[in-house]
């Protein structure tokens, strides 16, 4: 099993925090989000590591040497990083991280453990991150329902009420190279422009209106999505405050 950062992005929300560096280098507490991961990764087995670079590629290379481009980073989302690195994904199951959110090690763990060719990681309490970082959480969060089987049944969609929200996706999935052949062929009926546009929670919405199996697992640990300078002034605050250590 192998790890993928997609860290591409600049993260033009956190301003002049990278206005000299892309935005997985933000520190927290002194660390980055990208060591921090590449930690949580090498600790729960993950050896083999690849990134999605985009803004400032250099820099991403002096931490993840085996890089994959994505020269159109800045006209492209997520989606488009993901497929160029294709080469990576298709030859082992891959866990998959955004490049802006920090976690412990036993979270890969236990997604490492998960069944399913696609298994996309979520917080059944998000509830309380969200007050953290916004006036209004429904502002921000998204659909996010299971089926009576427990599988994934919605993502992505303007949420009107705390109540269509059972969790929030936290930007990290495991991907079997099955999984990745599913999101190929799904991918190959759009247009590049089309795929351009799509985010990720667009492209699990768009697997699952064609009938493609996404398993979820629930997590009961600390982690945090890092947006914005007041994203990372809560998450540092509650860190310090709750003494929290991601072993």
């Amino acid at each position: 099993m192998q790890g993928l950062i997609l860290a591409a992005g600049r993260g033009s929300r956190l301003g002049e925090l990278t206005s000299s560096q892309p935005k997985g280098l933000t520190p927290v507490l002194g660390v980055s989000m990208l060591e921090r991961q590449l930690q949580a990764m090498k600790a729960a087995g993950l050896h083999e590591i690849a990134a999605a670079s985009g803004y400032k590629s250099d820099m991403i290379a002096r931490y993840i040497p085996q890089l994959f481009h994505n020269p159109h980073w800045q006209t492209s989302n997520m989606v488009t990083s993901l497929l160029g690195c294709r080469e990576f994904l298709q030859a082992d199951t891959s866990i998959v991280s955004y490049s802006d959110i920090i976690y412990p090690s036993r979270v890969i763990g236990q997604l490492a453990q998960a069944d399913g060719d696609i298994v996309v990681a979520y917080d059944p309490n998000w509830l309380q991150q969200w007050q953290l970082r916004f006036d209004n959480p429904l502002d921000d969060a998204e659909s996010f329902s299971l089926n009576p089987d427990g599988l994934l049944q919605d993502i992505g969609q303007k949420a009107s009420t705390i109540e269509q929200v059972q969790g929030q996706f936290m930007g990290l999935f495991k991907l079997t190279v099955a999984g990745f052949a599913l999101i190929s062929a799904s991918l190959a009926k759009l247009t590049t422009t089309e795929i351009n546009k799509l985010d990720m929670t667009a492209l699990l919405s768009l697997l699952l209106s064609q009938g493609v199996n996404i398993h979820v697992m629930a997590i009961a640990d600390f982690w945090f999505e890092i947006d914005s300078a007041y994203d990372l002034a809560q998450c540092e605050a509650f860190m310090l405050t709750h003494q929290v250590e991601l072993a």
